[in-house]
């Protein structure tokens, strides 16, 4: 029996912003054999340094998790936006400052893995997607200098990688109420790639 435990953010909490029934765990649900169980402990609005204290949850869970799958990060960015839109005087100084807000990431970012990975579970981590609707060039380009942090992480850490830049790239992928969250087909397709990811 595969029980698999969600981690992170509203990437996985998107039940306010979808119709009922239509989340990602629930589609999840529908993927998997009817013993198998899904357990939701991610919380919309979560950042990196917040991921930590949901893993106490994981202690009062009645059955064992055999699988954890965390997607985390996009808050924490999403917090830099208004400074990214300040001025600079070169190219070399924005790229400057995006090397700065980089660094800071991977620290809390492996702040999070030490956490998560103390667990002893088997864990398959999530990247950052970015094809959100009014996303600019400029900002999808930004945003790869964070999932590079995550890329790079998993490897090292030999974790497994769902890139969702993969898997979320077409905008009805993305709730018209919040256009930052998975919508039932974006959920749908999520839950499907981590079905295959983690039961196989």
């Amino acid at each position: 029996m595969a029980h698999i435990v969600l981690l992170g953010d509203s990437i996985f909490d998107n039940a306010p912003y979808v119709p009922a029934g239509m989340a990602v765990a629930d589609h999840l649900r529908a993927c998997l054999a009817p013993h198998d169980r899904v357990t939701l402990l991610a919380r919309d609005g979560s950042e990196l340094d917040d991921v930590a204290a949901q893993l106490p949850g994981l202690a009062a869970l009645y059955e064992p998790p055999t699988h954890l799958v965390l997607s985390c990060g996009g808050n924490d960015v999403l917090g830099l936006l208004g400074a990214m839109h300040g001025p600079v005087a070169s190219v070399l100084e924005a790229v400057e400052l995006l090397a700065a807000w980089q660094r800071d990431f991977r620290a809390a970012y492996c702040r999070m893995l030490d956490a998560v990975l103390a667990t002893r579970l088997p864990l398959t981590v999530c990247t950052i997607y970015d094809a959100v609707p009014g996303l600019s060039p400029g900002l999808r380009t930004a945003l790869a200098v964070f999932n590079d942090v995550i890329i790079r992480e998993a490897a090292s850490r030999g974790l497994a990688l769902l890139d969702l830049r993969l898997v979320c790239t077409e905008p009805q992928d993305y709730a018209a109420c919040s256009p930052i969250e998975p919508s039932a087909q974006g959920g749908r397709k999520i839950a499907q790639a981590l079905a295959a990811l983690t039961t196989k």
